[in-house]
């Protein structure tokens, strides 16, 4: 088992078995980002894109979601925050 020191959770774990994409990006959240913290961002990414109607398939929603992940995973932003009370009102 390959282990990371994840930069999200701050502590030495499981590293993914193989970059999520391809390129640049996909080595950097390999080699900084562990296989739980992984997990946890899919399931935030998910509530992103079911929260504000987007498809990932649509060129201006995967570089809102490529736009989370530099800051908020690979960054020191904070997680873009869901406002529950409008869920299914929002469309990108």
């Amino acid at each position: 088992m390959e282990v990371v020191d994840c930069q999200r959770c701050s502590e030495e774990k499981e590293a993914l078995a193989t970059p999520p994409f391809r390129g640049e990006r996909g080595a950097r959240i390999r080699s900084r980002i562990c296989k739980g913290c992984w997990a946890e961002w899919l399931q935030h990414q998910t509530l992103l894109i079911n929260h504000y109607g987007l498809d990932p398939r649509d060129r201006k929603s995967r570089d809102f979601l490529y736009a989370q992940i530099d800051e908020v995973l690979l960054g020191d932003a904070d997680a873009e925050q869901i406002d529950f009370s409008k869920e299914g009102t929002i469309k990108w």
